[in-house]
């Protein structure tokens, strides 16, 4: 048994991480890299295997995501969620990196007052956010879109995360999961898929509770204009249909950012 006063060295460094440290010299951080030098790990962070969950680089700058949600450290928010149009895919694609649907034009979702076109679902196995701490099998990203400010600055995102637990099987997986393409790059056409089966029978979308922050798409280029909409409300789906989508994509999770003084309300 290690002392109580032991901490390790991915440990030290989600805290620091965590809590949002920005100093070049933070003591955390420098005892963890410290910790991590002995024990083998390279101080940068990467280790020769895999690199620390928890430990962001800034790269990309300040605001990107995934993140671990702290749900105690929340703020009191207000925002207004309003879904327009259907609900039906349209294709399956598998990208190799993930699985994702393909929906028509005309599905919108308006989130304080701005108007973003639905794009497209696609998954990440294990999940990508965290909840205090805790990763989830899988996530669901709902990505929408709307033009950026001027001609020559990126869209504006609109990101709702879907996290999903091992238990029943789930009716909106078993609509497409024999349609999706075993080889890298295809599509297939699909009919009668539909959203709304993701949640159990008679619940309502639009009375999903969010946790909200400003963040990154979790892909190259990570652009930093998504709100993120991380719904509380967690689905289930069977360890099979789990386990399938991961064989396609393999573990397409980006490791936890650092927040870096944002907040997340709800």
């Amino acid at each position: 048994m290690k002392p109580q006063s032991w901490v390790s060295p991915a440990l030290a460094i989600a805290i620091a991480t965590g809590m949002g440290c920005t100093s070049k010299s933070c003591p955390p951080c420098e005892a963890a890299k410290a910790q991590a030098a002995a024990a083998g790990h390279h101080a940068s962070g990467k280790s020769d295997s895999n690199e620390y969950y928890a430990l962001p680089g800034i790269d990309h700058g300040l605001l990107q995501s995934p993140v671990n949600i702290l749900s105690h450290e929340t703020e009191h928010g207000k925002h207004t969620i309003v879904y327009r149009g259907g609900d039906e895919a349209e294709v399956v694609r598998n990208l190799g990196t993930t699985v994702q649907l393909g929906f028509g034009r005309g599905i919108t979702t308006e989130f304080d007052g701005h108007v973003y076109e639905f794009m497209q679902l696609h998954f990440h196995t294990p999940s990508e956010h965290l909840i205090d701490g805790i990763t989830y099998p899988m996530e669901m990203h709902l990505v929408h879109s709307r033009p950026g400010p001027s001609a020559d600055s990126p869209p504006a995102y609109l990101s709702i995360s879907i996290l999903v637990r091992m238990g029943e099987a789930n009716r909106f997986l078993d609509e497409f999961l024999d349609a999706i393409p075993t080889k890298k790059g295809k599509s297939t056409q699909i009919h009668d898929v539909f959203l709304h089966d993701m949640f159990p029978s008679g619940f309502n979308f639009n009375n999903i509770h969010y946790y909200h922050y400003k963040g990154s798409l979790t892909t190259p280029p990570y652009t930093e204009s998504v709100d993120w909409l991380v719904a509380k409300e967690v689905i289930e789906a069977g360890p099979a249909q789990i386990q399938r989508i991961n064989l396609l994509e393999g573990n397409n999770a980006r490791h936890v950012q650092a927040l870096y003084r944002r907040e997340i309300d709800e």
